[in-house]
């Protein structure tokens, strides 16, 4: 008899999401005209009357990150106290940006400037003016306000997964609102909203993508731009994700966007050495600086007194665009982000790629510029407004190493594709199997085939302006539902905050002097885990279930459980508060004398390890071993915590 492949989903929300994609792809592709036209008029109904609202939310959202970034709530950690950053900062960078916006400086590099330039919204075009405001709209578009929408999404989530052991889907972000209820219906219905979201718009990503890679494949080797090529590119392009997801995070994922990293810097440095490098870097540099300068009106300009289509044609919809990318780009973020501090992270999400956004663009958009306005190349523009996909390989025309140059380029898109469409099956994954991402490799695989399916039936079928403008008007709903999930969060941060900095007043011990000698043999003893799981055993069980047994006296549940995995854990049930929790886990360390230095714990001999009694609250690791101690002191520490725990509640009251 064969192995039978079993699935790890949530049902309520798998088989809903699937039915609801495969009813919207059907219906869109038996009215592709008429359900393109329903669209557009419902994306200019939201442009005329919404627009305001859409800046309010892109507003709300940025002041929020600059706040908590420098405030209180900046230290605290998108885990446990104790947890630690499980990838470095590169590594780190890499995955955000690519899953993040890494195609779309490839299809806008070059064309969004050169568009603005050719056409701005107010002024006079082809202009030193018209220019310089050409580079701080691309700026504008994707720097700090995108970022601000992705991160603030991805730190909701990542502070309730990893901080409140929620489940890291959509539905977590809304638990400080209701509650367990996240767990019924409303918390389904929320995480199948974010699966057809996130599958159309990765799916409309991928069909319109793979235009841009067929007009460079045209352009260099002379294939033919027809549907059957396309169709065949994007089941191409998906067996690399799935291959990359069968792989996983690390070795998928991971190495992908690393690669395609250092591949973007060094197309970006070519570029410079090869252009006119010192007006591309001044240029760069003045316009990053009346971006920043002009910051605030550009967030709040809404062309009142001069009303344009630019506003709904440009901003609007990169509005639209990034809130309704929100929940896909913000629970990949999240997953690669545990450990990390508030002000760590939302540094890291916002600052380090607009800086490099605004660095490329600069680069690339600037050259496009200089190449139309001071080098006379007007074929250049009229290429790009004719054709978007192809902008970014007529640019490369006018460079030296043409060819290498639009290789490197063919295959960055290629793999930035590829990084997306697996970070979007991780996603659809998680979201339909509560969370999890260690789930069969055919159920990962599944999301792919999907994706797949969907964007080439809608790229065959005409559905796929349709779908982006109906991806788009979905920002609406999302939007409201937002800054209830962010006034939510803020709760949830208060009340964090109040239980770090509730500390009672304890009692000294008189008596601790006379045992400073068994305190100096503890600190100096190395002991191995056996030696933990016998104190554990022998005196900190003991200790809890002496106190739970005096808590019981006075009307108090509480619960006293050991793990396998060598930890002890006492939970006193406050009813409608939150609970106290203390754990006592035995946890590895190399020894002080060890020598191998950043050597990973699993790989260290067992002569270089030593074992802790280290004692964890529901917020984490405390950083202080127990090895040693009395049953009295164990008792007594217990006692202080308690303390602590009751006074935090004090404070909420």
């Amino acid at each position: 008899m064969g192995t039978r492949i079993r699935f790890d989903i949530d049902g309520p929300v798998f088989f809903p999401a699937l039915l609801i994609l495969l009813s919207a792809t059907a219906g869109v592709l038996m009215i592709p005209g008429e359900g393109r036209s329903v669209f557009t008029e419902l994306q200019n109904a939201i442009v005329a009357t919404a627009s305001w609202f859409y800046v309010l939310v892109i507003a709300a959202v940025s002041v929020m990150v600059v706040v908590l970034a420098f405030s209180r709530y900046g230290d605290i950690k998108l885990g446990p106290d104790h947890a630690k950053p499980a990838y470095g900062f590169a590594s780190w960078f890499s995955m955000l940006f690519a899953a993040g916006v890494g195609i779309g400086l490839m299809f806008y590099g070059v064309a969004e400037p050169v568009m603005h330039y050719l056409s701005p919204p107010a002024g006079e075009a082809q202009t030193s003016a018209a220019a310089a405001e050409a580079l701080q709209l691309t700026f504008f578009h994707w720097g700090f306000n995108a970022w601000a929408v992705y991160a603030v999404v991805a730190m909701m989530l990542a502070y309730f997964a990893y901080r409140h052991d929620l489940p890291l889907t959509l539905r977590s972000a809304f638990y400080p609102l209701i509650g367990e209820r996240i767990y019924g219906p409303i918390g389904a219905a929320v995480d199948v909203f974010a699966v057809v979201c996130t599958t159309y718009g990765i799916s409309v990503s991928l069909g319109l993508g793979v235009l841009q890679i067929n007009s460079g494949m045209n352009y260099l080797f002379d294939i033919p731009i027809a549907t059957w090529v396309q169709v065949i590119l994007i089941f191409c392009v998906m067996a690399l994700a799935t291959i990359s997801v069968l792989l996983g995070l690390d070795a998928g994922i991971k190495r992908l966007s690393e690669t395609n990293t250092v591949l973007a810097v060094l197309l970006l440095i070519g570029i410079l050495l090869a252009g006119p490098t010192v007006l591309l870097l001044s240029g760069t540099l003045q316009n990053f600086g009346g971006y920043v300068a002009s910051l605030v009106p550009k967030t709040f300009n809404l062309y009142v007194y001069n009303p344009s289509d630019w506003l709904g044609g440009w901003t609007i919809f990169y509005w639209g665009w990034w809130i309704s990318w929100a929940p896909f780009v913000g629970i990949f973020v999240a997953r690669i982000s545990r450990g990390r501090t508030i002000r760590e992270f939302l540094l890291g999400v916002i600052i380090a790629p607009t800086l490099f956004i605004c660095l490329w663009m600069g680069t690339l958009g600037g050259s496009g510029i200089d190449l139309i306005g001071n080098q006379g190349h007007a074929e250049l523009g009229a290429a790009i407004q004719q054709n978007q996909a192809v902008g970014l390989f007529r640019f490369l025309d006018f460079l030296p190493g043409t060819q290498v140059l639009s290789l490197i380029c063919l295959m960055m898109i290629v793999i930035f594709f590829v990084t997306s469409a697996d970070s979007g099956a991780m996603v659809l994954n998680m979201l339909s199997a509560k969370g999890q991402d260690n789930t069969p490799a055919t159920q990962r695989s599944v999301w792919t085939v999907v994706i797949a399916a969907i964007a080439s039936v809608l790229l065959v079928g005409g559905g796929l302006q349709a779908l982006q403008t109906a991806t788009i008007a979905s920002a609406l709903p999302f939007s409201v539902a937002l800054l209830g999930a962010c006034w939510g969060f803020w709760r949830a941060l208060f009340r964090d905050a109040a239980k770090r900095t509730a500390v009672s007043v304890h009692p000294p011990n008189e008596s601790e002097a006379d045992h400073w000698r068994n305190r100096l043999k503890n600190l100096l003893a190395y002991p191995a885990d056996d030696t933990i799981r016998s104190f554990q055993q022998e005196t900190v069980v003991p200790a809890m279930r002496e106190f739970i047994g005096e808590l019981s006296r006075h009307g108090v549940n509480a619960d006293v459980r050991t793990a396998t995995k060598g930890a002890s854990r006492l939970e006193v049930y406050q009813g409608d508060d939150v609970d106290f929790v203390y754990e006592v886990q035995c946890r590895p360390h190399p020894r002080p004398d060890a020598t191998q230095v950043g050597q990973a714990i699993n790989t260290m001999k067992d002569s270089d390890i030593f074992y802790r009694a280290e004692v964890h609250l529901a917020e984490g690791g405390q950083d202080y071993d127990i090895m040693g101690w009395t049953r009295e002191q164990v008792v007594l520490d217990i006692l202080n915590q308690y303390e602590d725990h009751l006074h935090f509640l004090h404070t909420l009251r």
